[in-house]
């Protein structure tokens, strides 16, 4: 059981674990912001330019007695969309940063000299110790 124990206790307070939930809590609070764009800002610039009403999620088709809220699943796709493409931003900005990180330190550290160079060293320090 101490075994079991330990091995959560690692698995829990790894890093990965909580950058995960920093992610959660973070993705949940984007989610307000960006339903609230394409709420508040992008759908009735939309519906002036296209004539639909600005609240598509109260759009529906009847068929028979049969109500389908096709608007309530166009806002959500919206959201998605705008949420995945947010987020793509994020990494590929995050990724920008570490490669510009990596570049910095490949500069400041020197290159791994050959194994001939070194071999070449070798023999002069030794041709010097002999004069």
């Amino acid at each position: 059981m101490k075994k079991l124990w330990n091995e959560f206790k690692e698995f829990a307070f790894k890093g990965n674990v909580i950058d995960m939930a920093v992610g959660v809590i973070l993705g949940t609070a984007i989610t307000a912001v960006v339903t609230s764009l394409v709420q508040d800002i992008i759908m009735p610039v939309l519906s002036a330019i296209i004539k639909i009403p600005s609240d598509i999620t109260e759009l529906t088709l009847k068929i028979n007695n049969i109500n389908i809220k096709y608007g309530s699943f166009l806002s959500n796709l919206i959201n998605f969309l705008l949420m995945a493409f947010c987020i793509f931003i994020c990494i590929k900005a995050i990724n920008k940063v570490v490669s510009f990180r990596k570049k910095e330190e490949e500069k400041a550290a020197p290159a791994p000299k050959s194994e001939d160079i070194v071999l070449l060293e070798e023999i002069r320090d030794l041709l010097k110790e002999k004069k």
